[in-house]
């Protein structure tokens, strides 16, 4: 009898935006002897994932059933072969050897357990069928980007008093120390953007190894393009705001854009949490 095993591994960035596991590894382990049948034991996935060591990898190596590559969607899909009605619980873990900006680079390994859990199988066919998927916790995903020096960035770009987000624009961020582009993404249909970079972006001081797992973040400030025409940038000042400053591995930034056609100041001027004025094409922001 065949079993197939569908579902998706994809991580939280904020309580209502996800990016998947890209290129990571699924691999589903046999029971360890440890559950007895009819046991339906599950891990709270609200706990986030354990970080496995390579002694722990080895030792259940021999009871591994199955594994495959997650693709650009964190989709999975497994199959292997049973002569018995399978009621065992099954131990998913993760691979991770890059983060998706990361791609050419490889050696940096690492595993965690996600669950045991019992599938629900159906019948169809010749076949059982079951259905998984598991998030990771935004708390676990920041530190494992952190872990691997790199940083997502989420948000929405709107204009002021618009409910929609602005559709089909280009948006660059940028370090406040250096003023160097740190990374690019386009807004979707619905105005939503999701921005990468890793520590390269940034100085070579953040770059040391010995650094890796407490790299600050940049200071950023955004220039929102519509091709090749600029539509509106920030002073880089406004990196010192507190959503602006030393930002977290995963991150979600809010775009509001307002014209203005104000004459250009010199500093701050009230209420600069919310809007900063600037001249010619320059326009306001607010960032929750």
């Amino acid at each position: 009898m065949c079993y197939l095993l569908i579902g998706n591994i994809s991580a939280l960035i904020s309580d209502d935006c996800t990016e998947p596991l890209v290129d990571a590894f699924l691999r589903v382990y046999l029971p360890d002897g440890r559950h007895p049948m009819g046991a339906h034991p599950k891990k709270d996935i609200l706990n986030g994932p354990g970080q496995l060591t390579a002694g722990q990898v080895e030792a259940k190596r021999d009871r591994l059933l199955a594994e495959t590559r997650l693709d650009e969607k964190g989709n999975y899909m497994l199959a292997w072969e049973q002569l018995h009605l399978f009621t065992e619980p099954l131990e998913l873990d993760i691979c991770l050897r890059h983060m998706p900006e990361q791609a050419d680079i490889r050696g940096m390994e690492s595993h965690y357990h996600l669950t045991t859990t019992v599938p629900q199988w159906k019948r169809s066919g010749q076949q059982y069928v079951a259905a998984y998927a598991y998030i990771l916790p935004v708390e676990s995903w920041r530190q494992i980007r952190a872990n691997y020096g790199t940083w997502i960035i989420a948000g929405t770009v709107r204009r002021l008093h618009a409910r929609e987000g602005q559709a089909q624009l280009k948006v660059e961020a940028y370090n406040a120390g250096n003023h160097r582009l740190l990374g690019c993404a386009r807004t979707d249909e619905n105005g939503r953007y999701q921005l990468r970079f890793s520590k390269k972006q940034l100085t070579s001081r953040l770059m040391l190894v010995g650094e890796r797992r407490n790299v600050s973040g940049p200071d950023i400030y955004f220039k929102v393009y519509r091709d090749k025409q600029l539509l509106w940038e920030e002073e880089a000042q406004i990196a010192a705001m507190p959503e602006r400053k030393g930002v977290r591995p995963c991150s979600m930034i809010n775009i509001i854009m307002q014209d203005v056609a104000l004459k250009k100041t010199s500093g701050y001027v009230p209420g600069w949490l919310s809007n900063w004025a600037v001249s010619g094409r320059k326009s306001s922001l607010v960032s929750h």
